[in-house]
């Protein structure tokens, strides 16, 4: 009951509808709520401002570039035990990466949605300090400094940037640098959730599950042994901006790794072993153009189930179980009851994932319980071959 007279008391009862969060790379949001403290990681939200059609109009106050949760009193402008001081994942300059974020089935307003990097260290290091809470000028001086930094769409070849069906010519909205949703009523591919056409529950949010919007950007020419990625997402339906931020590094020497480090939670999430072999800014090694993955899941099934990965990448059936591989079961024993399987991604590909339990049937499936699994193929040099290990939840 105090919860919810503070929001109704600050304007911002409408965050028990949910919204979406950066998940890949891992956000402080996504580990605020992997850490059992942030029961509502959608729910981090700047309202009421102006997002529509202006996109840049909108001062950020308290949320600042990393966002502040009302519902639960975060600030994740501020480093804590739980988020902010571990990197997440390791870039290289000029690198093409995946990135992810998640849009919660009943807030999915549609609009239009961004990255930025912010290349000024000083401003930076002030949201790196776990005993500093920057003040509100400084969390607008870092907005000022991100939105300076956007990484374009259009600086990947290839990659579809088109311009907001809900915004005419005349308007702020009409450019294509940003990333966009679909139109607000466009059939059955509507707003952001038509983006990736991915199940509901593809990405986990608290409410009433989330689906992942996918997309691809290009580290900028710039070197951080720690730094930020901001997500700002502005709402085409209601006057919302969501914004979050992943403590990420940015590694000279042409090879890139992603951290490995088990991210801080009370709910069990997938183990990612160290790579071989460290990638420092004096390996100058060739990486490898593909890194071998063998997946050994412990699960105990009944004659004729099957296990399979589904997961956010067409190798994984872009969470479609039919179209999600199979494991193996040649290793299956009593006393060591692991499935298995091997498939080749690129150094530095970026994923979600769960196991799912089919039925001999092949019609009744059981998903493993959330959230998400998450995995960054390794670039370190010479890498070749990893095991990922894991356990039924």
């Amino acid at each position: 009951m105090k919860a919810i007279a503070a929001l109704a008391g600050s304007g911002l009862i409408t965050l028990v509808h949910g919204h979406g969060y950066l998940t890949i790379p891992a956000s402080r949001t996504r580990e605020g709520a992997e850490s059992g403290g942030d029961t509502c990681p959608e729910c981090t939200i700047l309202e009421p401002v102006t997002a529509w059609p202006d996109l840049d109009v909108a001062t950020v106050g308290r949320s600042g570039p990393c966002g502040y949760n009302a519902r639960v009193s975060f600030d994740y402008n501020q480093p804590s035990a739980n988020w902010g001081n571990d990197i997440v994942a390791t870039y290289s300059p000029g690198q093409i990466v995946d990135v992810q974020w998640c849009v919660d089935h009943n807030g999915d307003h549609g609009g239009m949605f961004a990255y930025r990097i912010c290349q000024n260290q000083t401003i930076v290091d002030k949201f790196l300090d776990p005993s500093y809470l920057p003040t509100d000028d400084e969390k607008q001086a870092a907005e000022d400094c991100f939105e300076a930094g956007l990484l374009p769409c259009t600086d990947v070849d290839g990659q579809d940037c088109g311009y907001n069906p809900d915004c005419t010519e005349d308007q702020a909205c009409y450019r294509n640098d940003w990333f966009t949703c679909n139109g607000f009523n466009s059939g059955d591919q509507t707003k952001c959730q038509g983006v990736d056409n991915s199940a509901l529950n593809s990405c986990y949010t608290s409410i009433s599950g989330g689906y992942t919007v996918t997309k691809k950007i290009k580290i900028p020419d710039f070197v951080s042994n720690h730094t930020l990625l901001s997500f700002k997402w502005n709402s085409f339906q209601t006057p919302q901006v969501y914004l979050s931020c992943a403590d990420i590094a940015i590694a000279d020497g042409g090879s890139a790794s992603t951290s490995t480090t088990t991210r801080r939670s009370t709910t069990a999430t997938s183990s990612s072993p160290a790579p071989a072999t460290s990638t420092t800014a004096a390996c100058t090694a060739a990486a490898s153009s593909s890194v071998s993955l063998t997946f050994n899941q412990a699960v105990v099934t009944s004659y004729g189930e099957t296990i399979k990965l589904a997961g956010s990448i067409p190798e994984l059936g872009n969470w479609d179980v039919a179209a999600a591989p199979a494991l193996s079961a040649a290793k299956y024993t009593a006393s060591d009851p692991v499935w298995t399987l091997s498939l080749s991604l690129a150094p530095g590909r970026a994923f979600e994932y769960k196991f799912v339990k089919v039925a001999s049937d092949g019609a009744a499936v059981t998903w493993e319980s959330d959230p998400n699994r998450s995995y960054t193929v390794p670039n370190s040099c010479g890498l070749s071959e990893i095991a990922v290990e894991g356990t039924w939840r």
